[in-house]
């Protein structure tokens, strides 16, 4: 059958369309002002924005900022003390330095690239400030932003509303001691829903603590003080018995500490002047380079590689650089290759420092460098064990390729040299449980950021097998390769790896069988924050006589007297609640009776995501022993003691 032909009328209004699309005039430039280049593309200043649910998400890079501000004043020898407050909505931060000049209160903290530590200052050195854009970023980005600078007795406070100046004393009287109070609140219009969290903030603290001896920093009345550096970072953040006592070496700009402890994977903690570079860079990567062939000279065995000197290591390493060159204005990752000008490389430096040092202090210490080559020797036998079982899953991989029909892959990733840093940051893969579940978020995922790899079924439990147990098993291995960290996290393709399983008691083994495989493998990926859990509802309540004239809604419809999606049971009640009689409840046992349409509101803006955090006091080892080990009697009392049955009837009575 033919098609109608379009009417004149359909035609000119095409013709129109068409021109307008094509057109592009001078009309189409703009030139934006700081403040609403800041506010329409504040990806490009902090990264990614969120809502305080991810230790990465921008409110707290803009508390970096305003803290950085502050360490920089202590490393110019001025102030020792730092008070940090922070609640749910609002942050401040006095420091007792030297204060901003007073006659450029307004310029430092509204203009942009304006400051005092570009090149040829003498104010500041080694800061991490570089471009006059961080304490600006936080004004323009914020609901409120005041800033009180005191200096000599004399004290100047501004204060803006969305960046915009709205209150300026000008320079009063001050019986206040030298420094700078800065309080903002995030603006809720770009940080919809946002809270701070402590447990994002408390380690951002903690690690200025380890990076700045002599320094005392106070949250929310919490004192925080380190008297050895990198020592007590490793020693507090350790989660297995190091085999050997921490080594640590300090120099000129550079401080370094390191054990290993009998697990798999590294994990590194990387600093330039105090900033956590959390995606490394050159000074990681000589760091990496230059402890493995130390350690390989010393042991005088040519057989070691690289990788079986780095297996299970845990080291911090921290330099001091001159006019520091970052990946982006987030600072995650350093790409600086010279020390200072007219000095040595990065590459250089460290590599001479650890050369000399740690080669001394093992031929001083041959009980720690035997412990080592006892560890290293492990590490090479059992990958000679494995070589030629590598070498073919390896070729099979090849033939059946990553991008098999288990994986939909998105379009950036987190280890592209190229790309928007908003999108790259963006980047994750949803570990689902069968097709059915990988069905509805492929249909409905955003392909720019979000993957799907979906698992056939409940893999192995990988506690205390050997890494042979992941080539062996085809999934494993390809699951490690779609991640790309078969060598360490340098190549990770997603920042966020998303284990989506049903609410059942099934979809709740299959999480721990593969929170199991990564703390096993892979414990880096868990430590440096990448593994996340995926919320969904456990109840859909909705007014059922609307639901019949309407049809089934979409999730992320703005339909709050008809429809209601319940996390826990007290948001069930409270919606059955509002609805009354009217209210039809559904039960969500697993992804794949969520229609695509709904799980469009689940994975988009408004995800709900639990991150996967261990500290020391969790005793992995011990919890993986006790619930993924032998089936002991202990465990079964456990279960005994603890078994809760579902029930239904309190879901029927309230029908």
């Amino acid at each position: 059958m033919s098609e109608e032909p379009l009417s004149e009328e359909q035609n000119a209004m095409l013709t129109r369309e068409e021109t307008a699309l094509n057109s592009y005039t001078e009309d189409d430039i703009r030139s934006l002002d700081w403040l609403t280049h800041l506010r329409e593309r504040p990806g490009m200043y902090i990264g990614k924005l969120g809502d305080g649910s991810s230790f990465d998400d921008g409110i707290y890079v803009l508390l970096k900022e305003v803290a950085d501000n502050a360490i920089d004043e202590f490393i110019m020898g001025n102030g020792k003390r730092i008070i940090i407050t922070v609640s749910e909505s609002e942050v401040s931060v006095r420091d007792f330095g030297r204060g901003i000049p007073l006659g450029a209160l307004v310029d430092v903290t509204s203009k942009i690239n304006t400051g005092g530590k570009f090149k040829g200052s003498n104010a500041f050195h080694k800061s991490v400030g570089l471009n006059g854009v961080g304490i600006k970023a936080a004004n323009a980005l914020s609901e409120s932003f005041t800033v009180t600078a005191v200096r000599d007795g004399k004290s100047r406070t501004v204060r803006y509303t969305r960046g915009k100046l709205v209150e300026d004393t000008d320079i009063v009287d001050s019986t206040e001691a030298n420094g700078t109070f800065v309080s903002f609140k995030p603006d809720p219009d770009i940080f919809p829903g946002y809270a701070f969290r402590d447990e994002f903030v408390r380690p951002m603290v903690k690690n200025y603590s380890y990076l700045h001896t002599g320094l005392t920093l106070t949250l929310n009345g919490e004192r925080f003080v380190s008297r050895n550096g990198l020592l007590d970072l490793l020693q507090d953040n350790l989660t297995y018995d190091p085999l050997y006592p921490i080594i640590h070496l300090k120099g000129d700009d550079i401080e370094i500490a390191l054990t290993h402890a009998n697990c798999y994977g590294e994990e590194y903690y990387s600093f330039v002047n105090g900033q956590y570079t959390v995606l490394g860079g050159t000074h990681l990567a000589a760091f990496k380079e230059a402890v493995s062939r130390t350690i390989k000279e010393f042991s005088k065995n040519s057989s070691f590689e690289f990788s079986d000197i780095r297996s299970g290591m845990v080291a911090a390493i921290s330099v001091g650089v001159d006019e520091p060159m970052f990946e982006s204005q987030t600072k995650t990752k350093l790409s600086s290759r010279v020390m200072k000008e007219d000095g040595p490389t990065v590459q250089k430096y460290v590599s001479d420092f650890i050369s000399t040092e740690l080669d001394n202090f093992l031929h001083r210490n041959l009980d720690t460098a035997n412990a080592i080559i006892r560890k290293v020797q492990a590490n090479e036998k059992e990958r000679k064990s494995m070589a030629g079982l590598t070498k073919k899953v390896r070729e099979q991989a090849k033939k059946t390729s990553v991008y098999n029909k288990k994986l939909y892959d998105c379009r950036y990733h987190l280890s592209d040299q190229r790309g928007p840093e908003d999108k790259k940051m963006a980047s994750s893969i949803f570990l689902t449980e069968g097709d059915s579940a990988a069905g509805s978020i492929t249909k409905i995922r955003d392909v720019e950021t979000q993957a799907v790899f979906s698992l056939r079924g409940k893999p192995k439990n990988t506690f205390g097998k050997t890494k042979k147990i992941v080539y062996e098993n085809e999934e494993f291995y390809l699951l490690q390769a779609a991640l790309d960290i078969e060598d360490g996290l340098d190549k990770l393709r997603y920042n966020k790896v998303i284990i989506a399983t049903d609410a059942d008691v099934d979809g709740m083994h299959i999480r721990l069988l593969l929170l199991t495989y990564f703390l096993q493998f892979f414990p880096d990926l868990i430590k440096a924050g990448h593994v996340y859990i995926l919320q969904t509802p456990l109840f859909r309540v909705r007014n059922k006589k609307t639901a019949k004239r309407s049809g089934r809604r979409r999730a992320n419809e703005d339909a709050p007297d008809d429809t209601y999606y319940c996390y826990t049971d007290e948001e069930r009640i409270a919606a059955i609640e509002r609805l009354g009689e009217n209210a039809e409840i559904t039960r969500f046992k697993g992804l794949g009776e969520i229609s695509p349409e709904e799980f469009q509101g689940f994975i988009g803006k408004d995800i709900r995501l639990d991150q996967v955090n261990i500290h020391k006091a969790d005793c992995v080892s011990d919890l993986l022993r006790f619930y993924m080990g032998a089936n002991t009697m202990e465990r079964q009392n456990f279960i005994i003691d603890n078994l809760v049955v579902e029930d239904d009837t309190n879901i029927d009575a309230n029908l």
